[in-house]
């Protein structure tokens, strides 16, 4: 049974799923969605053997939004805070999309917290998306992004920016992490390969005949793959 939580972060709440026993394992939801809502085709087969924590960020899923733009770097912030308000460290974590961002943000920055890290359609750079889709967002932007999803609009447009990833950045990492993408996802194969190619500790597994939701469209190619590589001798 998912138990809901909420825990003070920085002068604000931060709601998150928990649900299981055993090694701690953290979901990050993708950007305008939730961390129940990203992995409906994981939590209920990895919660059997894991303690899964999935947190909502910032004005997504349960957590009420606050002033201000929305930053990669403030989540991955209040990311650690919450594991360590938690007392969690050595945790494995399953990122997708902008989660897969905060999870190598993470490791660069709060190692201690990280022992694996599986990341899925995960960009270091605006440029890592598709040329249309980075044309699209660059005709969605206003002066003074408001909701959500113009807070949206204008992150990914600008964000990751390179002090928070980078290649250097990234060949820091001594943890392992598995590297996913489908062959026709947002981020463009190219991308996703320099960032395989940067990491020390990486394995990379491209899905055949799939788009960005590789979490809930390939589940029973997925899931399997997730829990050897959580499970494998170091």
């Amino acid at each position: 049974m998912t138990q809901w939580n909420r825990a003070a972060i920085h002068g604000h709440r931060i709601y998150y799923a928990a649900r299981g026993s055993g090694p701690t394992l953290v979901f990050l939801h993708g950007g305008g969605d939730s961390g129940e809502h990203s992995f409906a085709r994981q939590i209920d087969v990895f919660s059997e053997h894991h303690h899964i924590v999935a947190p909502d960020q910032v004005g997504q899923g349960r957590t009420p939004d606050v002033p201000g733009p929305l930053s990669y770097t403030a989540m991955m912030e209040d990311t650690a805070q919450l594991l360590k308000v938690l007392k969690l460290k050595n945790v494995d974590v399953v990122g997708f999309s902008d989660g897969g961002i905060l999870a190598l943000m993470l490791a660069v920055r709060h190692p201690e917290l990280i022992r694996r890290l599986v990341i899925s359609g995960v960009n270091i750079a605006p440029e890592g998306l598709r040329p249309e889709d980075l044309e699209e967002l660059r005709a969605t932007q206003i002066p003074k992004p408001k909701t959500i999803d113009e807070k949206l609009a204008r992150l990914w447009f600008t964000s990751p920016t390179e002090a928070e990833l980078n290649l250097g950045l990234l060949a820091k990492i001594s943890q392992p992490v598995l590297v996913i993408s489908g062959d026709r996802d947002a981020i463009t194969l190219e991308h996703t390969l320099k960032i395989f190619h940067a990491l020390p500790d990486a394995q990379l597994c491209v899905l055949p005949g799939t788009d960005h939701a590789t979490f809930s469209g390939r589940s029973e190619w997925l899931n399997p793959i997730i829990d050897a590589f959580l499970n494998r001798a170091t």
